[in-house]
């Protein structure tokens, strides 16, 4: 399975970007999708994840009730909304295959492609 995010930008403190990321190969062999970023000289941190067969989402706390993911499987596709953006946002996305219903860790998911880069004015 092969995954790339799309759709990062430069945008002002409060507004909202809508990410994707395009799954392609056995998405079958995925539990679902989860959403990373990485700021400049920090670690990669955990976002938001979604199950691929259901609704079942998890959210980071920093994240909690501004993001929100979604799939369209049809599309075979992952969103993440992003509203009421914080300079601390800014980082580069990565979606990535999850491998199970409790995986947060970054060393836990694979099938990484490029990121996107989020930049959040203030």
């Amino acid at each position: 399975v092969q995954l790339q995010a799309f759709g990062g930008g430069l945008v002002q403190a409060g507004c909202s970007l809508r990410l994707s990321c395009v799954v392609s190969g056995r998405a079958s062999s995925m539990y679902g999708v989860g959403w990373f970023r990485q700021a400049q000289g920090k670690e990669r941190e955990f976002v938001a994840k979604v199950s691929w067969n259901s609704v079942t989402t998890y959210y980071a706390d920093s994240v909690k009730g501004r993001f929100t993911i979604s799939r369209d499987t049809a599309k075979r596709s992952v969103y993440l909304q992003m509203n009421s953006l914080k300079p601390e946002d800014t980082a580069v996305y990565y979606c990535a295959a999850d491998p199970s219903p409790i995986a947060t860790f970054t060393r836990d998911f694979g099938s990484w492609g490029q990121g996107t880069l989020v930049t959040v004015s203030s």
